[in-house]
C-alpha cells in the first residue's frame, strides 16, 4: 500500500482505527530492509510503516503487508520529524516503535513472546516508554563484506559500554533523576570519526503516544519521565536495537573507510541472534518479566 505523504496515510481507515503497536521504519537505502520489515511484522506490529524515497526498491512479497509512505529521509532530523507527525495523527495511547533499516529489535524472550506481550506487561507496570540501546553489529571480514553488513558474519562488542548521569544544562547542570547517557560500541571505539552529538547509544524507541508529546533530535522526549531508565521502585524492561547502521556509515564515509581496516578487537563476539546473549551481556534487562 502506497501513500504520497504522512498526511495521506493519516486519512486512511488503518490510521484512524489503529490499535497498535505501530512500527515505523525509515529506509536510508535498501541494505537489510526486508529483514528489518519482516522481523517487525513477525513480532505483531500492525501496521508497519515504511518511510522511503519514491525510487527505493521493496520486495514485492512484502509490499501488500507494508504501508509505504514517500518521505524525504535525507532532511535534518528526518526520523524525529516523521515520528512526531505520525504520532500526532494516530489515536492516543498507542504504542509506537521506530528504527532505521538494518536495525533489528530485540527484547527479553522475543523468540517466544510478541511485541504485544512485551508492551502489555510494560503498560501494567505503569510505564509509557521503554529505553532501548543501539548495539552495533559489524561483519568480521570487511574484505568479503565491504559495507560491513552480514547477517551470517555479524559480530558485536561484548564489553566497553558505560553510562554517565544525565545533567540538565537549563538547571545549572543538575543531575536528572533516573536518566543516563549511554556510550559504547563502534561510536566509542572510533569516536574520532563520530560527531560528539551522535555518540550516545540510548534511544527511547518504544513509547505510548499522546497529544503534544515530542521526540527531540537526541532521541529523548520533552516529557522527562519518558526518558527514565526505570520507575522509582524497581527495574523495568529494556530492549535493544542491534544495528549495522554505524558500521555501514563508517565504511561508506571516505575518511573513516580508509582509516579502518577491521572492526574486530579482543572483545568482539559472534552475534547469536538470540535475546539470551544480550541478557547475559547485560545489554537488555528483563525486569520483573519472566
Amino acid at each position: 500500500m502506497k501513500h504520497q505523504s504522512i498526511e495521506d496515510f493519516a486519512a486512511t481507515p488503518e490510521a484512524r482505527g489503529a490499535k497498535g503497536p505501530v512500527a515505523i521504519v525509515m529506509a536510508e537505502d535498501e541494505v537489510e530492509l526486508s529483514g528489518t520489515l519482516e522481523r517487525l511484522h513477525s513480532f505483531g506490529f500492525r501496521p508497519v510503516l515504511l518511510l522511503a524515497p519514491a525510487d527505493l526498491s521493496l520486495d514485492e512479497a512484502l509490499a501488500p503487508r507494508i504501508h509505504r509512505i514517500t518521505f524525504d529521509v535525507y532532511q535534518e532530523n528526518a526520523l524525529q520529524k516523521a515520528v512526531n507527525r505520525i504520532s500526532a495523527a494516530l489515536p492516543e495511547g498507542i504504542w509506537l516503535h521506530y528504527c532505521y533499516n538494518a536495525e533489528y529489535l530485540f527484547f527479553p524472550f522475543c523468540e517466544t513472546r510478541s511485541a504485544r506481550d512485551l508492551l502489555a506487561f510494560h503498560t501494567e507496570e505503569r510505564r509509557d516508554a521503554m529505553l532501548t540501546y543501539v548495539i552495533d553489529l559489524y561483519a568480521a571480514d570487511l574484505e568479503q563484506h565491504t559495507n560491513a553488513v552480514s547477517v551470517a558474519d555479524a559480530h558485536l562488542d561484548r564489553s566497553g559500554y558505560y553510562a554517565l548521569a544525565r545533567k540538565d544544562p537549563a538547571r545549572n547542570w543538575e543531575v536528572l533523576e533516573r536518566q543516563f547517557d549511554f556510550f559504547g560500541g563502534l561510536r566509542w571505539r572510533f569516536e574520532e570519526h563520530i560527531p560528539w552529538t551522535r555518540r550516545k547509544i540510548d534511544r527511547i524507541a518504544l513509547f505510548r503516544n499522546r497529544r503534544g508529546l515530542e521526540l527531540r533530535p537526541d532521541f529523548t522526549f520533552d516529557d522527562a519521565e519518558y526518558n527514565t531508565v526505570s520507575c522509582p521502585w524497581h527495574h523495568n524492561l529494556t530492549a535493544a536495537l542491534c544495528s549495522f547502521r554505524t558500521a555501514k556509515a563508517l565504511r561508506t564515509n571516505p575518511g573513516s573507510r580508509s582509516a579502518i581496516r577491521t572492526f574486530r578487537w579482543r572483545n568482539s563476539a559472534k552475534f547469536s541472534w538470540h535475546s539470551q546473549q544480550l541478557m547475559d551481556l547485560g545489554l537488555i534487562e528483563p525486569g520483573q518479566w519472566f
